[in-house]
């Protein structure tokens, strides 16, 4: 499925889910709204350099933050660089994982995660094939565990990825670190699920935790014609819906791309920087868009923003304030 055609379904499912495509000088970057609680509203994000690594230099006068395009006061600004993470880790078990060494790949996969943790790093480990995730492992700080839980799976079933990604974000909130993650690990084909890519877009319009699909795929796969649209198609969901909640999309099955894409998740969750302010506690609560302006060195966010409550401390009128 063509990704203008994957972008109009996401449109048409979830009012104001917006797909960025990329940042200018100066540009405003729209992003999928977040909910979240009125009290306090914290947006993490990731900048990237010309040669797409993560920037951890940014200083504060290099980010402006806009609500519905007008300038916001922040109180807070962070750099969550090498801050311990806590790892969602949802792992396909269907029956299609037990060809071409899928699901070892998906071990070697986790193995390389558990290799890079840092301290205070904890992960929790869910597996799903025809129904709803399954909890194997409650978060923790032990690798072995996770690891030991791995050798008992055994793939069975067909694949209902859509209904176990709908409930991860919730689960997810168990680990105790503010920086988060959800890791999925699937050969992409969704055939079981009760949900359909409308309903799972909807559901997931408001999260607030990254995820980033690794898909035990051949990276070529999705320019081969072999494949239905079907198939290619839920991997083009997956792909934006990791773009959406300020993830990536990986793909690989061979033992050097596992590799790169866990070191390429590592370096974006260690390189993240948290924005944030009070809402003022006046005016209607509704959603309210959030967008960034960066500096000219800066060329991608990864970003999901937006949040339900009431209206924020705008520049304008705080200085107007001061003036009476």
């Amino acid at each position: 499925m063509a990704r203008s055609v994957l972008d109009n379904m996401l449109r048409g499912a979830v009012a104001g889910l917006i797909l960025s495509a990329g940042l200018a000088f100066g540009q405003e970057v729209p992003k999928v709204e977040e909910s979240v609680s009125v009290g306090y509203v914290m947006i993490p994000f990731t900048v990237l350099g010309e040669k797409g690594l993560p920037l951890t230099d940014l200083h504060r006068n290099e980010v402006h933050l806009l609500v519905d395009g007008k300038s916001v006061r922040s109180d807070m600004f962070e750099k969550s660089e090498n801050a311990p993470v806590s790892f969602t880790i949802l792992l396909d078990t269907s029956g299609s994982m037990q060809l071409a060494g899928k699901m070892d790949s998906a071990r070697a996969a986790i193995g390389a995660l558990l290799a890079h943790r840092r301290p205070g790093d904890d992960f929790s480990l869910f597996a799903f094939a025809e129904s709803e995730a399954v909890e194997l492992v409650p978060f923790t700080q032990s690798p072995a565990a996770i690891t030991n839980a791995l050798a008992t799976v055994k793939p069975f079933g067909k694949t209902a990825f859509f209904d176990a990604l709908s409930t991860m974000p919730e689960r997810s909130r168990l680990g105790k670190n503010p920086s988060r993650a959800i890791i999925l690990l699937s050969d992409g084909i969704d055939n079981a699920s009760k949900l359909t890519r409308a309903d799972l877009a909807r559901m997931l319009q408001g999260v607030a935790i990254p995820i980033y699909p690794l898909g035990i795929r051949d990276p070529h796969e999705q320019r081969e014609p072999v494949h239905s649209v079907e198939e290619l198609s839920d991997l083009d969901l997956l792909d934006a819906i990791a773009n959406l909640t300020g993830g990536k999309l990986h793909l690989g099955s061979q033992p050097q791309e596992i590799a790169l894409a866990v070191a390429s998740i590592e370096k974006d969750l260690r390189a993240q920087y948290l924005i944030g302010f009070a809402p003022t506690g006046q005016g209607a609560i509704k959603y309210r868009h959030i967008s960034l302006r960066l500096a000219g060195r800066v060329h991608d966010v990864r970003v999901r923003a937006g949040y339900f409550g009431t209206e924020p401390p705008l520049v304008a009128l705080i200085r107007e304030r001061k003036r009476s």
